[in-house]
């Protein structure tokens, strides 16, 4: 009984520290064009830097046929644009304001920032 416990605990907090805690690398946006590709339940990157006020377009490829991938949601911004299979969307920013601005699916398990300085 005490093993199972522990077991249950452990992965508890895997969980906690898989979809709370970790954050992915910050792809500094060297361009004006970045690719983010969407795909087993995460986006990548995730993390995308880029600087205020200038325009950015972010192309997303949508590799993962599940519902929850269909729609990329700024919805500090916004912005909600469907993502039909294995084609590019582009979604063109153009953002005054530096901050975080966190992307989602439209049930919020894939999840990104925008983060603007």
């Amino acid at each position: 009984m005490v093993m199972i416990n522990s077991i249950g605990l452990l992965l508890i907090a895997l969980i906690i520290y898989w979809f709370w805690l970790t954050k992915p690398k910050i792809l500094k946006a060297s361009k004006n064009i970045v690719n983010v590709i969407v795909n087993d339940g995460v986006y990548t990157p995730a993390r995308i830097e880029v600087e205020a006020g200038k325009p950015v377009t972010l192309n997303f490829l949508r590799k993962d046929p599940s519902p929850c991938a269909e729609k990329v949601i700024f919805s500090d911004l916004n912005i909600s644009k469907e993502l039909p299979i294995n084609k590019e969307k582009a979604i063109e920013l153009k953002i005054e304001k530096p901050g975080e601005y966190e992307f989602t699916c439209q049930m919020q398990m894939y999840r990104g920032t925008l983060i603007v300085k």
